[in-house]
């Protein structure tokens, strides 16, 4: 992680903290912001992008309800048509292998999201290996589909079996509405976690405009949801 643009000594100033504070906003990062973001202005918070990733400052709390925030607030910016067009691969991977790629989401929640906040962590985990496993599964249809439209009875078998045959249980297809539904609340989750690419994450992580007294109570909500 590049930390070039950080000076601990602005940071430590501005709180009126010794050089030798601990938690250290170097070292001990994630720490010194669960002490001190509400502390901190936009000018200097931004400093800290230098030495964190937006996925990291989801553990925040103040942050990922920032972030659920702007998701209901600003639904225009991660809908559907405006979602499609700047994430395209996410739209036409949906059918992609995903199996193996949920067990890495899976693996990475249990092992370095929330550490000693095990609170969310099954939920989270759930929730991304869901969305791979998903992908794998509409891969599954497609091909069901196609074998569907691609394989014939030959007419002599038709005539001879017709009594025995087996009745054919039609294979449900996704409707472009389920499509939809699915691919939207994946893309609000992920902008969440700090998983979306080419997003300002900064304008949002540290706009206290976003901040509401009863956010808290509204994302452990979200996060208790079966």
């Amino acid at each position: 992680m590049e930390d070039s643009d950080f000076d601990e000594r602005i940071v430590l100033a501005y709180l009126g903290l010794p050089l030798d504070y601990e938690p250290s906003p170097r070292t001990s990062t994630i720490q010194f912001l669960r002490k001190h973001l509400s502390q901190l202005p936009p000018n200097i918070l931004c400093k800290f992008s230098s030495i964190t990733t937006p996925k990291l400052r989801t553990v925040l709390t103040p942050i990922r309800n920032r972030r659920l925030r702007y998701v209901n607030t600003h639904p225009s910016e991660l809908g559907f048509v405006s979602a499609r067009n700047k994430w395209p691969e996410l739209w036409e991977g949906r059918e992609r292998r995903g199996r193996e790629e949920g067990e890495e989401e899976k693996k990475w929640a249990r092992d370095e999201f929330l550490k000693g906040e095990q609170k969310h962590i099954g939920k989270l985990g759930n929730l991304l290996g869901d969305y791979e496993e998903e992908r794998e599964a509409e891969r599954i249809r497609a091909v069901r589909r196609e074998l569907a439209e691609t394989t014939t009875i030959p007419e002599e078998e038709e005539e001879e079996d017709t009594d025995s045959e087996e009745e054919l249980v039609p294979i449900e297809e996704e409707s472009e509405e389920e499509k939809r539904r699915y691919f939207e609340r994946m893309i609000r989750e992920r902008f969440i976690y700090g998983l979306l690419p080419g997003i300002e994450y900064d304008e949002v992580d540290y706009d206290e405009s976003l901040d509401v007294e009863d956010d808290r109570e509204t994302q452990d909500r979200w996060f208790d949801e079966d």
